[in-house]
């Protein structure tokens, strides 16, 4: 099995949820992450894998790189971008007045911004 066809289900998760939540996401703000996301990834894996830290069967991979880093590599970042934003939402984390608030899942609360007390 390749790394590819381990990742995918995870992308496509991913990208379900944000599917499901599109109309509480921003998605100018999931491109620049996933933009943020891509170039940290091709820069720190590439490092890496030139440093001798990790390496990759090419039985396991498609054969196709950026660099020295292999494509697979990359949906590891897809998938946090794409799947992270849209769970916060889902289970009720809210944003309000510019200040993101972290909801506890199932009651529909927000806890406190920063310096408000309860």
């Amino acid at each position: 099995m390749t790394y590819l066809l381990v990742s995918l289900p995870f992308v496509l998760l991913a990208a379900l949820a944000l599917v499901g939540a599109r109309r509480r996401v921003e998605p100018r703000a999931v491109v620049l992450t996933l933009v943020a996301l891509l170039v940290l990834t091709a820069v720190f894996d590439n490092l890496m894998i030139a440093a001798g830290l990790v390496d990759y069967d090419s039985t396991h991979i498609t054969g196709l790189r950026l660099g020295i880093a292999p494509l697979e590599d990359f949906t590891y970042p897809l998938a946090a971008a794409l799947g992270l934003p849209a769970l916060w939402h889902l289970i009720g984390g809210r944003v309000h007045g510019g200040r993101v608030h972290g909801g506890r899942v199932g009651d529909g609360s927000a806890g406190p911004a920063a310096g408000e007390g309860r």
